[in-house]
């Protein structure tokens, strides 16, 4: 029983990485605003762009990164440092290797679902996709930065962050069911690929409508 608690804690120390506000405190500290009240309402680095400047919102886009890829490099230390505690009574036959690739997914998640439902902001956030891209970078580097790469491309060519981003997490799917990744990484980026796209359905609305700003217009 203590194993499992501890294990949820665990979870809880990913999600509340993920649930810190940077972009909302950014508004606050900068220009006493809140930024849910903003351009497209967002607390993400995109909006903060918008809204507070370019330094802000790289600021900000640097550490939604860091924080997913602290997510799971603290997962990636604490689930195997956690079988090693006698007093923890962890179930018999888990060892490190094949308890650490799930632990390290559904840490993954638990900091998308932090940095989109924030419990400091009643449940709103970002988008999750710097965040995503933290944990790529830190998971299967290769995945993000084969994103990265398309999300790039997409962004000079349309100048639309919203499409990149949902061309970003396509790619990072396709790649990690092409790649060599244990399954419980396929499943993390099929999963977190599929919340960051839906976290977009509006954008997606506003693309097919042709009403979707591009990077340096205001936002509807």
């Amino acid at each position: 029983m203590i194993f499992w608690i501890a294990c949820a804690a665990g979870l809880a120390v990913a999600y509340l990485l993920g649930a810190t506000p940077t972009g909302y405190l950014a508004g606050r500290l900068l220009k006493g605003i809140d930024l849910r009240e903003h351009g497209s309402t967002s607390t993400g680095a995109t909006n903060v762009l918008r809204i507070l400047g370019p330094w802000p919102g790289a600021a900000v886009l640097l550490i939604d990164v860091l924080k997913g890829a602290a997510a799971v490099l603290f997962a990636r230390a604490f689930y195997p440092w956690l079988l090693t505690l006698p007093a923890v009574g962890a179930p018999d036959g888990l060892d490190p290797q094949r308890l650490t690739p799930w632990a390290v997914g559904l840490a993954g998640l638990a900091v998308l679902v932090g940095h989109s439902r924030s419990i400091w902001l009643n449940f709103t956030g970002g988008k999750s996709v710097a965040a995503g891209l933290g944990v790529l970078l830190a998971m299967a580097w290769p995945v993000g930065l084969g994103g990265l790469a398309v999300f790039a491309v997409a962004l000079a060519a349309w100048r639309r962050v919203s499409l990149g981003s949902i061309l970003a997490a396509v790619t990072a799917i396709a790649l990690v069911c092409g790649l060599e990744q244990p399954l419980a990484y396929r499943l993390f980026v099929i999963a977190g690929g599929l919340y960051v796209i839906a976290r977009h359905r509006a954008n997606i609305g506003r693309l097919l409508a042709g009403t979707e700003p591009r990077l340096g217009q205001s936002s509807p």
